[in-house]
């Protein structure tokens, strides 16, 4: 923890070392020198007392199982600072390297007299650091938005999805999907009844939750029991756990601690209306026509992986169309997407699209893709179908920028021949 503290600590002084020659550029022509002083001392202050002040916010946040509010508003403040200087520095470094270019033009031209020979280093340009300081300020706003607003923009994504062998009986068959609530992170309980609502609305057929109800403790889901209770389908609301369910990231006494907290879990979606699947399948009927619906334990690269496909396969009709619910989706990229059991459709969360990113018709971009191969929405491998929902809730980063909170909505259509 020492060593992550006082790296974070190196990287933030380096990168306000370079950004501070951006903000003497800005203020070279002033003609108060005080101002200047009171400026130069003021942005000093300021980011050397923040770097203190975030530091003491890890060690206290690594020092406890709950996150509180100081230490909350310290991560958040920390990286809408770290992308909004990262932004400032960039324009500063791409007009650094254009003048060490031109260093390296001038002197390899013939030698001229002192008088006539300009500076061998290009000055830096006022423009340049404005040009950068307009820019800083799109991230800038955009994180402020995203923590004010944008972690409760509630978005529905609906997809139509086409399979060859889906039961008639199932053609335009609809799902709800949530994912990722995180209920230990929420502050504000009308937004996330418009978000619950908002979800009811769609009247799909079925409603499912592909896990992290929780952050870590059982006990965060209480005060929203009657939120999310409310959520209802006429064929049924079906869940599975998510790693945070486990309270794998808590230092509990005992292991019979943690097994009770998980125990009272179990319990909670239950007076949710939900049906746990843990390693098991239902079966979905209709007309008199049937799918089979799967859940399974968490299994993620890197995460905890109890999750057993196979014991949920146990009964099930091997040419049943087959809808898989795992929390994570490299589930689907290691073991899914290749098992000799062919699965129709696999519903995952659990990446959250890293709460922050691009998503437009041209630009599809977010750090989680650096992790995980299928970060958000669909995908399609070996026939077999995966959607990634880009969670309900948040975590860590209070706050979401461009990957905003999730209602997915899928249609089952049959392909006509």
């Amino acid at each position: 923890m020492q060593r992550l503290i006082l790296i974070l600590g190196i990287l933030s002084f380096l990168m306000d070392w370079y950004a501070f020659q951006g903000v003497k550029r800005l203020t070279a022509r002033w003609q108060s020198s005080r101002w200047r002083f009171v400026v130069y001392w003021a942005y000093w202050f300021f980011f050397i007392g923040f770097i203190i002040g975030f530091s003491l916010a890890l060690y206290l946040r690594f020092s406890s199982d709950h996150t509180s509010g100081f230490t909350q508003w310290a991560i958040n403040a920390f990286l809408t600072l770290f992308v909004t200087k990262l932004v400032f520095i960039l324009v500063l470094f791409a007009e650094d390297i254009y003048r060490v270019v031109a260093a390296a033009f001038r002197f390899l031209q013939p030698r001229r007299s002192a008088a006539a020979r300009k500076p061998l280093l290009p000055a830096r340009r006022k423009f340049v650091s404005q040009a950068a300081l307009v820019l800083a300020g799109i991230p800038f706003a955009a994180f402020v938005y995203g923590i004010v607003k944008g972690k409760y923009d509630y978005t529905v994504h609906r997809h139509t999805l086409y399979f060859d062998d889906l039961p008639e009986a199932f053609d335009g068959f609809t799902i709800t999907q949530l994912s990722d609530i995180h209920s230990g992170s929420f502050d504000d309980a009308e937004a996330v009844q418009r978000g619950v609502e908002l979800a009811q609305a769609q009247k799909s057929d079925l409603f499912v939750f592909t896990g992290d109800l929780v952050n870590d403790y059982a006990s965060e889901i209480v005060p929203w029991l009657d939120h999310f209770s409310k959520l209802r389908a006429p064929y049924g609301q079906f869940s599975i756990l998510g790693n945070h369910d486990y309270g794998m990231y808590v230092d509990w006494p005992s292991e019979a601690a943690q097994e009770a907290n998980l125990d009272r879990l179990k319990q909670h979606h239950k007076e949710l209306g939900y049906r746990l699947l843990l390693d098991e399948h239902v079966t979905i009927e209709k007309d008199g026509q049937q799918l089979a619906l799967l859940g399974v334990e968490n299994w993620g690269t890197g995460f905890i992986q109890r999750g057993d496909l196979n014991k949920a396969l146990l009964g099930v009709d091997e040419k049943a169309f087959k809808i898989l619910l795992s929390h994570d989706p490299s589930h689907f990229e290691e073991i899914v997407k290749q098992h000799p059991t062919h699965i129709h459709l696999t519903l995952s969360g659990h990446t959250h699209g890293m709460q922050m990113g691009i998503e437009t018709p041209l630009v599809r971009w977010s750090p989680a893709q650096y992790r995980y191969k299928n970060w958000a929405g669909l995908a399609q491998e070996n026939n077999r179908r995966l959607y990634v929902n880009r969670g309900f809730g948040f975590l860590g980063f209070s706050g979401r920028v461009g990957i905003w909170p999730e209602i997915t909505v899928l249609e089952l259509r049959k392909r006509k021949a």
